[in-house]
């Protein structure tokens, strides 16, 4: 009897009860549903787009509401929960890990100098039935968007572009990662928890970022921040291969710490791991050795298998006529044609 290959077998079964599982949610919606929802869609992506690319503030503004109004209809119909809206772009649509919820953030820019966040938690429901929890962005009549957790109705607003599922003590807790253009000179990334209280609404933050450098440990904030250059690029994500959050370690490019706007990436990362129900910051994810014995100055130490030259730049003829034999050693003998 031959053997099974386990792996195999394994991935074949899971392969099996994915499309059983899309197959079962698909249908959930009924045929008539879908069409309204397609209509509905063809709606979204349209006002989507006028809401990013017109030129009057007036005109977005409006395209916004109107894009919100047609959402919620959208969303009442029976089992929208699993309906994609894949066309709709420019808004991003995040399925919590364990499918429990979603999430729609969007921006709304104003001007330059002001934009504001949109957003809506849809839950799954049992029946199909809507279950939505409106977002309000008020950051800009907050002190210290740092401080405390907050609710649906004081959220700090954010464009969502990743989402991860974390557990501590029986209890889920969910990890988001956004995007706020901020401003003319700056613009920020956020990292925020995401969980459900006892009375199944969702609350943002805590204290769940623990850090060990003294500079930072008097300063305890709800959720964690970076603030930058504006039309700099700059990591802040989830490593799944390392199990880490990555971030890039920021510098001033003036030599003027104190103003975020003058603050880029340096090539070196920090970064979280989840231990214990919190997200303990790592000073540094990668810790790169490089020996730089005997190096040039200011040439430093390339990568060379065997140096012919000397730190003086003199030929080592020894070394030479070794790397010639080893060459040549190398070389494959010519085909000979028969």
């Amino acid at each position: 009897m031959q053997k099974v290959n386990c792996k195999l077998l394994s991935f074949s079964f899971l392969l099996v009860c994915l499309s059983i599982f899309t197959i079962a949610n698909a249908q959930h919606i009924t045929a008539a549903d879908r069409k309204k929802l397609q209509v509905k869609e063809d709606s979204l992506a349209e006002y989507a787009r006028y809401l990013i690319t017109d030129t009057l503030m007036e005109d977005r503004m409006i395209s916004d509401s109107i894009f919100v109004k047609t959402l919620i209809r959208s969303l009442q119909i029976k089992n929208s929960f699993y309906y994609p809206f894949d066309s709709v772009i420019g808004i991003s649509k995040l399925y919590a890990p364990d499918s429990t919820f979603r999430i729609f953030t969007w921006n709304l820019q104003y001007d330059n100098y002001y934009g504001r966040q949109r957003g809506a938690i849809q839950m799954r429901t049992r029946d199909g039935s809507l279950k939505l929890f409106p977002l309000r962005d008020v950051s800009e009549f907050t002190d210290d968007v740092m401080d405390s957790a907050r609710n649906r109705n004081n959220w700090i607003g954010a464009v969502y572009y990743n989402m991860i599922k974390t557990d501590y003590n029986g209890k889920s807790y969910y990890t988001l990662f956004g995007f706020d253009g901020h401003g003319v000179r700056s613009s920020k990334k956020w990292i925020e928890v995401l969980y459900f209280n006892a009375n199944g609404e969702p609350i943002f933050g805590g204290d769940f970022f623990s850090f060990s450098s003294e500079a930072r440990k008097h300063n305890k904030p709800f959720r964690f921040s970076l603030e930058y250059k504006k039309d700099a690029r700059v990591l802040a994500n989830f490593l799944k291969e390392e199990n880490v959050i990555l971030i890039d370690h920021l510098i001033s490019e003036s030599d003027e710490p104190d103003n975020p706007w003058t603050l880029v990436p340096d090539g070196d990362n920090e970064g979280f791991r989840w231990e214990k129900g919190k997200w303990v910051h790592v000073e540094k994810v990668f810790d790169y050795k490089i020996d730089m014995t005997g190096a040039d100055p200011f040439l430093g130490k390339p990568p060379v298998e065997v140096p012919i030259l000397d730190n003086k730049g003199n030929r080592d003829e020894k070394k030479l006529l070794e790397q010639s034999i080893k060459n040549k050693a190398k070389e494959k003998p010519p085909v000979k044609n028969d």
